[in-house]
């Protein structure tokens, strides 16, 4: 429990990386001690320590990393330390001025050389830094040099600062030198240590001459206005018809999943699509994807890209800067969220600024009439959920030695009118009494969990290290050496969907250097290697053991597909679960009255509602122990239908029709405007020739 704690507090992953800590905060606290004593073997073996574990957690506990750093203990300030602890040992044993003059200016012209470098480096940077970033266009037509040798431009501050070896191994190695030495200290004695500042100093500079020649080279650089000219000529031969739009303030992978979760859909559609971001993070979590990728961190930069064919745009989330693709009148704009629910998001009154509001089912339609006077049931349009076809149902599950039971709370929101999350009233008592019950629990948290709340975070710590310890006292959980055999091919598989996502090395100007049209066909290998990943990993831990999902592997839906049962909070979690046709339960964390409770929440219609103290979950439980008693199950089968529409047509039929039928419709209405003269300026789509979207299926991808 105390080594977990600390695991935690210290962000290091297990035991191996907690001694490794400790190791290095032993090296780092001696290095003084030594330096004042003086005791030159004992401050060689420290210094070694903590020059050796520095770099080992760099790579193993990258959290500690930042920690250490939000603390003020930098790279700089570890180097900075290391350096003056061995002046100050030097200076105690009573080395020649003249050594410790050179040392310290050696010292002092590495760290200013760094500096300089530093400086170089961001104007480097500034330079390559273009007005978009491009993926799956051909942008070579727009000259962007390559970047640096990486040698010179990645990670370049760790590889400087280790330009003081040199002179640290000089200098220790002549103090070793004269403390072994029998007769009177010479001046051939301190070689080593003026060879090895020589060494330091002299690296250094030349890395400075290097990267100040390729701060020459970004003279070549194409204007941003060259740039968009590009990209506006690659968009007019691709001509997109209907544009995913997102954008949001604190890009990580913790948001990209509105993104992601859109991708499969758009490449399934018979309109041309094109994804338009507005953070430069937003590359580093995209999925994979054939479709072209444009990111415009500027508002003035998205009033230059020609999407004068675009005549659908999709918003997955509603965010400030979605005002800057809205004000463009040619298209027409509509929200699709990124799942259905019954929390606010999912009936925001600020929904009224789209044409159109696309929505799983009836569901969504009666909670947006539920905001009176906002939104118009003409723009509500119901398209099911295209996502939820890898979800397998009831009928077709087969379940395990014990009950497996699906913890999925949602996070607590951004205010506490918005919070849902089970986590902090109920989450740490239910997963004590699931475990009194004999059953299997896959615990996968929101990703944002704890971001806001440190209640909620410390009920996430709690909930985990409930189930790691009941892991480690179960006989049939102990799958160490399984796991170990086939993480070998795991980290195989997972190497290859990197590769298949189209992520290119090089900072943003080379990768939009080095964008290519990709064919289609990694879609097919992409989810052979996915379908094998799952195999794998589920094969490997065993039936009976608990798991704790925090990455993206396992996707959500193989846990669903994993669970007999799901215990969720109000999230659109449950309404996609809804499509198993399995039991679920809706926690009920202020114990309204059961009636009053799914009066509020549409998708407790066919939920068992789990209470505060969890004295029903017992009886819950049944319905998967004794199939024949699952009273919930007919309500189940009419919630689906009334959650997520109709099995026929399909989903991905209904949303494809969808955005045809509204692409039409803005053709139209453009032809229209022309005609009469509403619009001073003639785009190329409103020609009398130009191409109309009834054969959108047969011009798709070309």
């Amino acid at each position: 429990m105390l080594i977990r704690r600390l695991c935690s507090v210290l962000r290091v992953r297990g035991k191996a990386d907690l001694l490794l800590v400790l190791l290095f905060g032993a090296g780092f606290a001696a290095l003084p001690v030594f330096a004042l004593l003086p005791s030159v073997w004992g401050f060689a073996a420290a210094w070694a320590v903590s020059y050796a574990t520095d770099e080992v957690l760099h790579s193993r506990a990258p959290g500690f990393i930042r920690r250490l750093s939000s603390l003020q203990f930098t790279r700089t300030m570890r180097f900075a330390v290391r350096t003056v602890s061995l002046l100050v040992l030097a200076g105690r044993t009573e080395a020649p001025w003249a050594v410790l003059i050179a040392g310290l200016v050696a010292f002092c012209v590495h760290l200013v050389f760094t500096m300089l470098y530093s400086a170089v480096h961001r104007g480097i940077r500034a330079r390559r830094n273009l007005p978009v970033i491009v993926r799956n266009l051909d942008m070579s037509a727009a000259g962007i040099p390559q970047q640096p040798p990486a040698l010179l431009y990645r990670r370049f501050l760790r590889k400087l600062l280790h330009l003081d070896l040199p002179g640290h191994v000089g200098l220790l190695a002549a103090l070793v030198t004269v403390e072994v030495s029998t007769t009177t200290p010479s001046a051939d004695l301190w070689n080593a240590a003026y060879a090895g500042f020589a060494l330091t100093a002299g690296l250094t500079a030349l890395a400075l001459a290097a990267l100040l020649g390729q701060l020459v080279k970004t003279r070549r650089m194409p204007s941003p206005d060259d740039v968009i000219a590009t990209l506006n000529a690659q968009l007019a031969d691709y001509r997109p018809q209907v544009a995913l739009y997102f954008s949001f303030a604190a890009v990580s992978r913790d948001f990209m999943y509105q993104v992601n979760m859109w991708i499969e859909t758009l490449e399934q559609m018979d309109l041309r699509p094109l994804i338009v971001l507005r953070e430069r993070p937003s590359f580093r979590y995209l999925s994979r994807t054939w479709i072209p990728v444009v990111c415009t961190p500027k508002a003035d930069d998205v009033a230059k890209l020609d999407l004068s064919e675009v005549r659908v745009v999709l918003y997955p989330g509603n965010a400030g800067k979605n005002v800057h693709m809205l004000r463009v009148a040619e298209a027409k704009h509509v929200f699709i969220g990124h799942g259905d629910s019954d929390k606010l998001a999912s009936s925001n009154r600020v929904s009224k600024v789209y044409d159109e509001i696309w929505v799983a089912g009836r569901a969504g339609r009666d909670r947006y009439q539920r905001v009176r006077h906002a939104i118009s049931d003409r723009a509500i349009v119901e398209v099911g959920r295209p996502q939820l076809a890898p979800i397998r149902l009831h009928a077709d599950h087969v379940p395990g030695p014990q009950p497996t039971v699906l913890y999925a709370p949602t996070w607590e929101g951004w205010s506490d009118d918005d919070c849902h999350t089970s986590l902090i009233p109920m989450g740490v008592t239910m997963i004590e009494k699931l475990l009194q019950e004999n059953v299997r629990i896959i615990y996968k948290p929101h990703p944002l969990t704890g971001k806001r709340s440190a209640e909620a975070a410390a009920a996430d710590a709690a909930v985990r290290e409930l189930l790691h310890a009941d892991n480690e006292r179960r006989e049939g959980a102990r799958t160490d050496s399984a796991v170990a055999a086939v993480q070998p091919r795991l980290r195989e598989i997972e190497e290859r969907l990197a590769e298949l996502t189209g992520k290119l090395t090089g900072d943003d100007a080379q990768q939009t250097r080095d964008a290519r049209v990709p064919g289609r066909d990694g879609g097919t290998e992409w989810q052979e290697l996915t379908d094998e990943w799952h195999r794998l990993f589920w094969e490997s831990h065993g039936p009976v053991r608990h798991h704790i999902i925090r990455k993206r592997l396992p996707s959500l839906y193989e846990c669903f597909n994993q669970a007999d049962i799901l215990i969720s909070d109000v999230s659109s979690v449950v309404a996609d679960f809804v499509a198993s046709l399995k039991p679920y339960v809706l926690t009920n964390a202020h114990d309204l009255p059961d009636e009053e409770f799914r009066a509020a929440y549409t998708t407790a219609g066919g939920a068992y509602l789990l209470d505060r103290d969890c004295a029903r979950l017992p009886e819950i439980l049944r319905s998967v122990r004794e199939p024949a008693h699952d009273p919930m199950a007919p309500h189940r089968r009419t919630l689906k239908e009334y959650v997520l529409g109709p099995d026929h047509p399909t989903s991905m039929e209904r949303f494809n029709a969808a955005a045809i039928a509204l692409a039409e419709r803005s053709a139209a209405e453009l032809a229209e405007d022309a005609v009469e003269g509403r619009h001073g300026l003639v785009f190329p789509s409103q020609r009398v020739d130009a191409p109309g979207f009834a054969g959108a299926a047969d011009t798709a991808g070309r």
